[in-house]
């Protein structure tokens, strides 16, 4: 593959990630949750299904400790999630989803399923699962971070 090219499969990625990011989004807000953000949906991610500590937030978002914490309140403070005892560590505090939380999440879910039925509608089932598929087997495993 060419340079060019290259380049041209990655612009295309990013695009479509890009694009995805923001037709979630919207569909949040469209479904009556006001006040969030995508980096919020990342941090969701993270908090489902079991809560997780500032640090592993942090961790997960790859960002500070300050940064998640200041996020952890942000998102405290609109009611999304809240901050309860941490059963293994007496130190430490859960962040985890509030029904408002997982309601949000359900709302990015639903989202992110009619793009994926736009691009079946354009692209036919079978090549969204290939394209599925292939991305699949060359996407690193781990945490989707945000591009703050």
């Amino acid at each position: 593959m060419h340079n060019s090219e290259a380049m041209a499969l990655s612009a295309a990625l990013l695009a479509a990630a890009g694009e995805l990011t923001q037709r979630i989004h919207e569909g949040v807000l469209a479904r009556g949750f006001e006040g969030i953000r995508p980096a919020h949906g990342f941090a969701f991610t993270r908090l489902a299904p079991d809560g997780a500590t500032v640090t592993e937030l942090a961790v997960h978002l790859g960002v500070t400790k300050q940064a998640a914490s200041q996020l952890v309140d942000e998102i405290v403070r609109k009611g999304y999630a809240e901050r309860r005892p941490h059963p293994g560590d007496a130190r430490a505090r859960l962040v985890v989803l509030t029904e408002r939380g997982w309601a949000c999440t359900r709302a990015a879910e639903e989202a992110a399923a009619e793009v994926v039925q736009a691009w079946a509608r354009l692209l036919g089932e079978g090549q969204v699962r290939a394209l599925r598929d292939q991305l699949t087997r060359i996407a690193p495993y781990g945490p989707i971070r945000p591009a703050w």
